[in-house]
């Protein structure tokens, strides 16, 4: 496919959509614009996009596709600005938010200038951001839903779908309504009981001064979804809440009833409790992307000893295997302490286990 493809947010995610597109497309132009002038000239130079707009209504005369990755409000200002400008009449409109009921709503507007409007969400993330961080593989086996209205010709779905080949995604079409219902309950309800937990501690923390240096490890681990962007989050509630205070509903008589067992005393019940949600967790598919982004972790037992952290990265760098995050979970003098080494892939993981193992004695896990 050729034609001219307008990005109108360049972070993770759309600097991310439109190497892919350059990469299935090298006939396509790209086009994109970020608010941050920075991140735009930064595009540029990294090849993620082959020029720069100054405004959205230079980039989207002529565009064959345009894909608006920004905040879910700024989402809603950006699909009215393009209903009131001169479109491309066959051109599809499409967004990667992580709300789509209101976004729907909103292009209608484009509806009635007769121009297509596909909603995208992308289920894949990454711990950086910014376009910097952006990559082919990020959508590789992730799931990608589109939200087409009813109005909408499968014809285009087909044709987005053509645009968008080489994130080489699982594509789901579903309803807006049905999609926000389902990421209330997998992704933005997770989020909220992340930092729901977060809260809980750091307001016993004040009376109990260890609780900080003891909530490492497997605390930070369950609960670090909740160091996710607070201004992002808040427009994901606010645009899902009535999904989100019926799940809250229902998590509050799940808490009742866990109440009800500890009152009740009684240890088999209790031990059904968690037998059951082990089972159904257990069950739950282990290599295949979800609605949160994997965690791909590797733990690294390693000796305390001077210059151990960069022995290990050393090896890794020899093997031209990136790293996006590390950290050491204990170290004490003559007690193994472990290193945490978080990977963009689980290939990554998966090399970098291989790595450690043929330089080292060092015992690896990957946490699961």
């Amino acid at each position: 496919m050729n034609g001219r493809v307008f990005v109108i947010g360049l972070g993770l995610i759309g600097g991310s959509l439109a190497l892919c597109i350059k990469k299935a497309h090298k006939e396509a132009a790209i086009i994109g614009f970020d608010i941050n002038r920075e991140q735009a000239r930064l595009a540029k130079m990294l090849g993620v996009i082959d020029e720069a707009a100054e405004n959205i209504p230079e980039g989207a005369k002529d565009a064959d596709l345009i894909i608006i990755s920004a905040p879910v409000n700024d989402t809603k200002s950006i699909i009215q600005a393009l209903s009131k400008l001169t479109l491309k009449p066959e051109v599809i409109v499409t967004d990667t938010g992580s709300t789509k009921g209101t976004i729907v709503e909103t292009a209608d507007s484009l509806k009635k200038e007769g121009i297509t409007f596909i909603g995208g969400h992308p289920m894949a993330g990454s711990h950086k951001s910014g376009v910097s961080a952006a990559k082919e593989i990020l959508f590789e086996n992730a799931f990608y839903l589109l939200t087409p209205d009813e109005g909408a010709a499968p014809s285009k779905v087909e044709e987005l779908k053509g645009w968008l080949s080489g994130t080489n995604a699982k594509f789901l079409t579903i309803a807006p309504q049905n999609h926000d219902y389902l990421t209330g309950i997998v992704s933005h309800f997770p989020h909220i009981i992340a930092a729901s937990i977060v809260r809980q501690t750091e307001k016993l923390s004040a009376t109990e001064q260890l609780i900080p240096r003891l909530a490492a490890g497997g605390f930070r681990d369950i609960t670090r979804i909740a160091s996710s962007s607070p201004k992002m989050w808040k427009d994901i509630l606010l645009h899902n809440r009535e999904v989100l205070i019926d799940l809250l509903n229902q998590w509050q008589k799940e808490m009742n009833g866990v109440k009800e067992l500890l009152e009740s005393g009684n240890g088999e019940e209790i031990f059904d409790y968690f037998s059951q949600a082990k089972q159904f967790r257990d069950g739950l598919p282990q290599k295949e992307k979800g609605a949160i982004p994997s965690f791909y972790d590797l733990y690294v037992d390693v000796p305390d000893y001077p210059g151990v952290v960069s022995e290990i990265t050393g090896y890794l760098a020899q093997e031209k295997i990136s790293i996006t995050n590390i950290r050491i979970l204990e170290t004490r003098e003559d007690i193994n302490g472990v290193l945490v080494i978080s990977f963009q892939t689980e290939e990554d993981r998966q090399r970098a286990e291989k790595c450690i193992l043929s330089y080292t004695s060092f015992g690896t896990s990957n946490g699961s």
